[in-house]
């Protein structure tokens, strides 16, 4: 592994105390080009982790706060007569940028929130018959009120299968707690985040990333995971395609964090939960159990082999 890599972790965690793993999986989708979902009560610390990775990736950042009247154009921007020139002009919207905090995406509407599935999937966004494209990086960390809450509403499944993975940050312990009054009673720690890699830096490790191998072992032991999600009994739908190539990708950050160049079956076990749980459909009488997807997951887990990799050589 690039040990700048093992640096920008550093300079997130010490702003984000306590949520190591979280954190580690949020770098793991970036590096591999996925997108985040983070779905959490509010003011446990998402802007700040967002800000965090922008700064230490030195990476252009935009908020956009999605309440019922925000706008497609909001987000794609839009066309206006431009007096002076006495033309129309291109007014970018909020995807304009290389990191794109879309907070609070289930509180605004379905127009609304397709207007995000184009620049996720494409890197590009169509306005009036022209097409712009995006940034290189361009990842999104948008986040998600519990299902429930005043005002949300459940995103479609076309628009969660767009995320790479689903996080939740959770409330610190105490003794977290204790330290992130303290610390912030004298500074922003914000202010000490410094940027760690250069946007070269970052292409030329998505591309050892890419290379990361993967035995065919570990392909068929994907593709038997998302099989066996869509065997499941409590599943009404289950994983997509997409979703085993998400955990194909993510197996392979995890193996390049580990430092590793090989993806073991332990890379793909510790994100399958966080790839693979948005993903599924539960059956009407699953969805009223409690910890019903962490359930499904042990069971699938549970009922696929695990490849002996001892032999590879």
């Amino acid at each position: 592994m690039n040990h700048r890599v093992r640096d920008v972790l550093q300079e997130v965690n010490q702003v984000i105390i306590g949520k190591e793993s979280v954190t580690r999986k949020v770098l793991m989708a970036f590096l591999s080009d996925g997108h985040v979902l983070l779905q959490d009560v509010p003011g446990v610390g998402k802007t700040t982790m967002a800000l965090a990775f922008s700064k230490a990736l030195g990476l252009d950042y935009r908020r956009i706060q999605f309440t019922p009247d925000v706008m497609p154009s909001d987000v794609m921007g839009y066309y206006y007569y431009d007096r002076e020139s006495g033309t129309f002009a291109y007014r970018p919207g909020a995807v304009m940028t290389q990191v794109l905090l879309a907070d609070e995406l289930n509180r605004t509407s379905s127009r609304t929130q397709s207007a995000l599935l184009e620049a996720m999937e494409e890197k590009q966004v169509t306005v009036d018959g022209y097409t712009y494209d995006l940034p290189d990086p361009f990842f999104v960390i948008a986040t998600q009120n519990p299902t429930g809450s005043a005002g949300t509403q459940t995103l479609p499944q076309s628009q969660l299968d767009r995320f790479m993975v689903m996080l939740s940050m959770g409330y610190p312990d105490l003794k977290e707690e204790i330290h992130l009054m303290q610390d912030r009673g004298f500074a922003n720690p914000l202010d000490s985040v410094k940027r760690v890699l250069m946007e070269e830096e970052i292409k030329t490790i998505k591309e050892e990333i890419t290379g990361t191998e993967v035995s065919p072992l570990i392909y068929q032991y994907i593709a038997m995971l998302a099989a066996a999600s869509r065997d499941h009994d409590q599943v009404e739908v289950g994983v997509s395609p997409r979703g085993s190539l998400a955990l194909c990708k993510m197996a392979k950050a995890g193996a390049y964090l580990s430092g590793r160049d090989y993806v073991i079956p332990e890379d793909v076990q510790m994100v399958i939960r966080e790839v693979f749980g948005h993903r599924i459909i539960l059956k009407a009488r699953a969805r009223l159990q409690e910890g019903a997807v962490e359930n499904i997951m042990k069971e699938i887990l549970a009922s696929v082999k695990v490849p002996d990799l001892r032999t590879r050589k």
